[in-house]
């Protein structure tokens, strides 16, 4: 039975509904937790990400995979330290505390970034990630084409313009223009290793390329600098992983596990071009043993401001109104810790859960 009026939603694609709806689901089944992009919109699933963290990380049976791109890989590399929820609560402290001039540069939010990932990853963060005994963390990032490679702002503004209209006509043509970037654990592959649909390079996840393979992954275009020659990867220019895998259109599970996604949405959307094109879907085939847990509309509609936060709230709001308002928002996201502890405990997900 649906439980009208709840703080969450459980949707499952074909395969992973059929499995849970007969045979009840243990964390013990997942094979991949899935990270979206997605700016300060991670916010409404901090508290979520306590939950994963101290209920449903302990459980599981390595490896497990860790599939992020943009905000979705910073949230990860929380998950993937020796002592996940104090990483977790020095990025929501550093993330919400974060202060520009007047009119920020690129180079001043970069700049900001990586004295965010300093904190975040403490003296040992980078070790942790590509050495933990169970966890194998993937960090999605884009290698710029010749045409979306510049710093200068009216070339590199016509580059993306270039690509978002050729996108709109296919999202293949995104390959004359970026390069996806997989940055891997090699101790264990993952299921989208040999992920199609764009050229792919694939490249080792190392103490030495951490750190940049994450700001990296979240430089979003034209608002922070592209990273350049990262450590063992092919040269050039390396942006926000989210501008071909939004929301990660991939083929995330194996066949015999399940794909955990606490997302912002109950939408998904493949690439950071596809947000205004309504016709565009991820592939079905690659959602079948994927688990979505996310924030009902109605939930939304009652935090304050009646929205989750987004990038727009740096512009739009003083420092101060936005620290406080995003404050409200994750004290009210306890409400989706609540329901998610009741599911898991209870074992009522089966009777929650709704197709994808």
């Amino acid at each position: 039975m649906l439980k009208h009026n709840a703080p969450l939603l459980f949707k499952a694609g074909p395969g992973a509904y059929g499995e849970i709806r007969k045979r009840g689901f243990s964390p013990e089944r997942i094979g991949t937790i899935a990270g979206a992009s997605g700016g300060p919109k991670w916010l409404v699933l901090s508290q979520l990400d306590r939950v994963v963290i101290t209920h449903i990380l302990p459980r599981l049976t390595g490896p497990v995979h860790l599939a992020g791109s943009s905000i979705g890989a910073w949230r990860f590399v929380c998950y993937a330290q020796a002592s996940p929820l104090d990483a977790l609560n020095r990025f929501e402290e550093a993330y919400i505390e974060q202060d520009y001039s007047a009119k920020p540069t690129a180079g001043e939010i970069t700049r900001k970034s990586r004295e965010i990932l300093t904190t975040v990853l403490g003296e040992h963060g980078a070790s942790d990630i590509v050495t933990h005994p169970f966890i194998r963390t993937h960090i999605l990032a884009v290698r710029c084409g010749r045409l979306t490679s510049s710093e200068f702002r009216p070339l590199l503004a016509s580059g993306l313009l270039a690509a978002a209209c050729a996108n709109a006509v296919s999202r293949r043509t995104l390959g004359f223009f970026f390069r996806r970037g997989l940055f891997y654990d090699p101790r264990d592959l993952p299921p989208f290793y040999n992920a199609t649909g764009f050229p792919l390079e694939r490249v080792i996840l190392t103490r030495r390329n951490v750190e940049d393979a994450i700001v990296a992954s979240g430089s979003i275009p034209m608002m922070l600098t592209g990273v350049r020659d990262i450590d063992g990867a092919p040269p050039g220019i390396y942006r926000d992983g989210g501008v071909l895998d939004y929301h990660l259109d991939l083929p995330l599970a194996d066949p015999d596990r399940l794909t955990l996604y606490p997302h912002f949405f109950e939408q998904l959307i493949p690439g950071w071009f596809d947000k205004r094109l309504r016709w565009r879907r991820v592939n079905s085939v690659h959602t079948d043993r994927t688990v979505l847990v996310c924030p009902s509309p109605g939930f939304i509609a009652r935090l304050p401001r009646g929205r989750i936060p987004d990038r727009t709230d740096f512009v739009l709001m003083p420092r101060e109104d936005r620290i406080r308002i995003w404050r409200s928002i994750i004290a009210a996201c306890g409400e989706l810790a609540d329901d998610l502890n009741e599911v898991l405990e209870m074992n009522r997900l089966p009777e929650r859960l709704q197709p994808l």
